[in-house]
Formats: structure tokens, sequence, C-alpha cells
């Protein structure tokens, strides 16, 4: 996985995560067909292990246009592919690590794993700017 298709798939899985979490939350609710109407109120109202998933899924969606960004912006700029995909790899399986953490409870490694994740794309945001 190298190049341009690595890094789509990088995007690609990191797009899709929050929705794993959010499917996490629903079903550990008790989600059903009638909770459609509203599933924001559902979820918003959830406790437990579907709240923390639904708080996994709300995290994820935000940390997601920074990570494109800064794939995005490093590809541009001709940033070292090795590079890209070995932070771009990093964040995502951060992130899931973040989410099992989150999941199961733990918040000071949950914290610690969130900072990290969020330190990938950053990292590729200040090598870009040096390269400027």
């Amino acid at each position: 996985m190298a190049g341009i298709d690595g890094i789509i798939y990088l995007i690609l899985i990191a797009c899709i995560l929050p929705y794993v979490f959010t499917i996490i939350a629903k079903v550990a609710g008790g989600f059903t067909i009638a909770d459609n109407q509203n599933p924001r109120e559902f979820l918003a109202k959830t406790t437990g292990l579907a709240a923390r998933a639904n708080a996994v899924q709300q995290n994820s969606f935000e940390s997601l246009p920074l990570f494109i960004a800064a794939i995005l912006m490093a590809e541009y700029m001709v940033v070292s592919q090795h590079l890209i995909m070995m932070l771009g790899i990093a964040y995502i399986v951060l992130r899931i690590i973040y989410a099992i953490c989150y999941l199961a409870n733990i918040s000071t490694l949950r914290s610690i794993i969130w900072f990290l994740s969020m330190a990938c794309p950053i990292l590729l945001l200040l090598l870009i700017i040096r390269m400027i």
C-alpha cells in the first residue's frame, strides 16, 4: 500500500471508523426502528457503553478534518510517501486503541492515546510548514 492508492485507503478507513462506533453505540443502547425517527436524541439519552461509543463517534468525526487535510497537504507538498503512510497508519491504529480505551472506560490511557493520535496529523502539517 504505497503511493496515492495508499493515501486513499487511509482516508477511506479514517472516514469509516466513526460509523463503526455509531453502530456500536446504537446496538449497545438498544436502538430500534422506532428510534430512527430521531436517532440523535436517542444517542444523546444513552448511558454507559452506548454513551461512550457515541462519544468516540463524535470525537472521531471531530478529528477527521485535521487528518484528511494533513494527509492531502503532505501528498500535495510531496512529503515522503513512507512518512505519510507511517503517520497515517499510526493515526488510524491509535484511533482504534483510543476507541477501545474509551469503550473500556480507561480514561487516563485514553487521553494519552488521543494526544498521540492527534500528534500524527499535526506532525505532518509541521513538516509541511518547514518545507515552505
